[in-house]
């Protein structure tokens, strides 16, 4: 068998050595898929399909065992000796030596290495073996074994393998770090492995980095398959949010039933006392349900920083999923927190974004081939006490959805409609802002279709109705509705080319687009409470809507026509957009007139220039600008660009952006992650805002790869709710095999398009 080289001089390799390749000798497929700070890997010496190892169907006294040698002495009904390159076999069991005595009244072998026995995914060496042909159990001493599967080596003083799913290993190590290469191990006296149950135990853990003991575990379980077993998870520890300190956490995982399981984590967080997260997962037929819990019962911080206030802390998620069949589904979130600052204080499992409003939203929906139907309710917590009741959402108790689309002929029928009770707090509240109660709205429409290869037309009619029944209306009777016709024409043309650039053919499209909407509503519909509607923001996209609010209160007057013309050039080779170029303008035949609360109208008569950029010249690049020009002033009134880049493993990433909005924003930011060596490298990410002429947010840091273990520093310097800049030190520490600690990888990931992937592909996972 071939050696990588790597052995002692007069030692025999290790399982290890026996099938470790450096990268410039494994074929092309394998040596490509390796990370660059992965410098080789394991390869079978032998086909893993020839039988043999410590696990497999066994030896029995009815199954003949084969054996060979380049000597052979045999003494009729008493020993077989054999000598040089010896092999035996018996059913799925193998090994190779140097030396074999096989006693054949007591059914034993003895072979003296150096010793070879391998397996589908298993490789087993040692010094010397007793094998029992009767009842299969396997001794060997000074063993090193090898799992090709997770690369996972490791050593025993002694391995047994008891019977045909359960191994013995005594004194043994165990890592994923390459031969000769201990930057870390687990260490235990007692490891067994239990094939028949999917798992194995030990006794007296230690975690050693550099050969040195960093971690102890009195007892420990683990999982050698897809089963799950119920035990100690690996501990974590590291520093979580800004001012918590660090953390030691130490999870335990309950495999209650094969549908149902459960996840403990017990922590302890310098400064705030012992916190408990806690999650359970239930899964039927229909879907999966999951519940998150959080509590800390005295969280001295939070005590001492907020005077009057307990210290009990808690919050809840609970997410659930189902699949009825026939299209129907049904859904729910549900989200709780005891107080604003839980999710930046202690958070670090539940599934709760930073935001200032919880959602609690449950319901069923059905989607068919033309039609679609959803009913919910749907209500919020809000987390911030420093938000206004006023400015608070309505919950919907409930809202009910239906579209539908349906062929007549030349003709196209559709219906948009909604149901919804709006309901608020409204104790405190005065004028609109109290009114609460029912809101119909319904949008039958007419449509004419043509389509052809070179272009469409799609003229409609649609009545755009809405009625309310209001309770706490100071306006008047709370009963009104309100109808607005409202009328479409949209039409476009395609024209294409091809040619070709750089010697790549492409194809060239034209694509000019003319649209008209005509909508009679009232002016003044202020009388109305604001439940769910706003101003859209006038983007290219919106060239193409009727309307300029968003939700049912408000339904805008139009006169306008709409101009556009959008051009892309396709890879005929490889069929990718290379490049799309978008421009229109909006003409208005009068003055908007309806408003929200002052916003939204408008006496001008053409709307600013909006335009897109949108380049892909490379595979890994591209650039994208969109923004608002006025050609009456000169001047660019928003604007929004970035250029994002990435190589193809994700090594390095690279993104530049600019924001701008005229007399509110302008922001720039860059970040990047750059290898300074195969092993190291740098991130960084900074935000600038012009206008308040000071940095608003940063991020550097550095991470250090190898192919067993990897780790992030990174210092984050943030914007704080009261306009300061606040810092905190992230860092993550992953061992391969083991699982890691810390959460710095969330931050960045968060800042820098790109580094969730480059996570995922950090050890060369697919």
């Amino acid at each position: 068998m071939p050696v990588a080289g790597l052995s002692v001089a007069g030692t025999p390799p290790t399982a290890a050595e026996l099938d470790w390749r450096s990268k410039d000798r494994l074929p092309d497929a394998v040596r490509n898929s390796l990370p660059a700070f992965c410098k080789g890997g394991y390869l079978p010496s032998v086909t893993e399909s020839e039988p043999g190892g410590v696990f497999g169907e066994g030896a029995a006294a009815d199954v003949p065992l084969h054996a060979s040698g380049l000597d052979a002495r045999y003494e009729v009904d008493s020993e077989l000796y054999l000598k040089g390159d010896v092999r035996l076999r018996q059913g799925n069991f193998q090994a190779t030596g140097s030396e074999a005595r096989y006693n054949q009244s007591a059914g034993q072998v003895a072979i003296q290495g150096p010793l070879v026995s391998r397996g589908n995914g298993f490789l087993l060496t040692g010094d010397h073996a007793e094998y029992s042909v009767d009842t299969g159990r396997f001794d060997i001493n000074t063993a090193t074994f090898l799992l090709h599967g997770p690369e996972m080596r490791g050593r025993a003083e002694s391995l047994s393998r008891m019977d045909d799913s359960r191994v013995e290993i005594r004194e043994g190590m165990l890592t994923t770090c390459g031969p000769r290469q201990n930057d870390w191990s687990v260490v235990a006296s007692e490891i067994e492995l239990d094939q028949s149950e999917g798992f194995g135990t030990a006794k007296h853990v230690r975690l050693e980095v550099l050969d040195v003991p960093v971690f102890y575990w009195p007892y420990a379980s683990f999982p050698i398959d897809d089963r799950r077993k119920s035990g100690f998870l690996y501990p974590q520890f590291g520093s979580s949010s800004a001012g918590s300190g660090a953390f030691l956490a130490v999870p335990y995982y309950l495999n209650l039933a094969p549908h149902y399981d459960a996840t403990l984590t017990p922590q302890y967080i310098h400064g705030r006392g012992l916190f408990n997260e806690a999650e359970g997962r239930y899964l039927s037929s229909l879907g999966e349900t999951t519940l998150q819990l959080g509590y800390i019962d005295n969280d001295s911080t939070y005590r001492d920083e907020n005077p009057g206030e307990s210290g009990q802390r808690w919050a809840l998620d609970a997410t659930t999923r189902a699949a009825f069949g026939g299209g129907w589904r049904g859904y729910g979130d549900f989200s709780v927190v005891s107080d604003e600052d839980y999710l930046s204080d202690l958070n670090r499992s539940l599934e709760i974004n930073q935001t200032t409003h919880l959602q609690r939203k449950g319901g069923v929906r059905y989607q068919g081939p033309n039609q679609y139907f959803d009913v919910y309710l749907n209500d919020y917590q809000t987390v911030s006490d420093r938000i206004a009741q006023a400015s608070k959402p309505y919950a919907q108790l409930p809202e009910a959805l239906y579209a539908g689309t349906t062929e007549a002929g030349i003709f196209e029928a559709g219906l948009e409609s909604q149901y919804t009770w709006f309901h608020r707090d409204n104790d405190t509240l005065t004028g609109l802002d109290r009114a609460n109660g029912q809101r119909f709205r319904a949008r039958p429409e007419l449509a004419v279709p043509m389509r052809a290869l070179w272009g469409y037309s799609r003229p409609s009619v649609s009545l755009d109705y809405t009625r309310y029944d209001l309770e706490d209306y100071t306006k008047g009777d709370g009963s009104f509705d309100r109808t607005v016709p409202v009328v479409e024409w949209d039409n476009g043309l395609y024209f294409d080319r091809q040619s070709s650039l750089f010697d790549v053919p492409y194809n060239q499209t034209l694509e000019p687009r003319l649209y008209y909407a005509w909508a009679d509503a009232e002016a003044d519909q202020n009388d109305i409470p604001a439940f769910d509607t706003a101003l859209q923001t006038f983007r290219f996209e919106q060239l193409f809507r009727p309307d300029r609010f968003v939700g049912g209160d408000r339904v805008g007057d139009a006169n306008q026509l709409t101009v556009a013309l959008t051009s892309r050039f396709n890879d005929l080779v490889t069929g990718a957009e290379r490049a799309r170029f978008s421009i229109g303008q909006v003409q208005y035949f009068k003055d908007r007139e309806v408003t929200l609360f002052g916003e939204g109208g408008g006496d001008r008569s053409r709307s600013p220039l909006a335009g897109e950029v949108v380049l892909n010249p490379l595979q890994n690049l591209q650039i994208r600008s969109s923004g608002l020009w006025d050609p009456e002033t000169g001047e660019t009134e928003e604007g929004r660009s970035q250029l994002v880049f990435h190589s193809e493993d994700y090594r390095y990433l690279a993104t530049v952006g600019h924001t701008y909005s005229k007399g509110e924003l302008e922001q720039s930011d860059i970040g990047a992650v750059i290898p300074a060596t195969d092993r190291v490298s740098l991130i960084g990410r900074w935000v600038y805002d012009s206008d308040l002429d000071r940095t608003v947010g940063s991020l550097a840091g550095i991470e250090y790869n190898n192919c067993c273990w990897s780790v992030q520093v990174v210092h984050q310097n943030y914007l704080t709710d009261d306009e300061e800049l606040d810092s905190r030190l992230l860092f993550q520490i992953q061992l391969r095999g083991l699982g890691g600690s810390g959460g710095s990888s969330t931050s960045i990931s968060e800042a820098i398009y790109g580094f969730d992937e480059r996570e995922r592909r950090r050890f060369g996972t697919p």
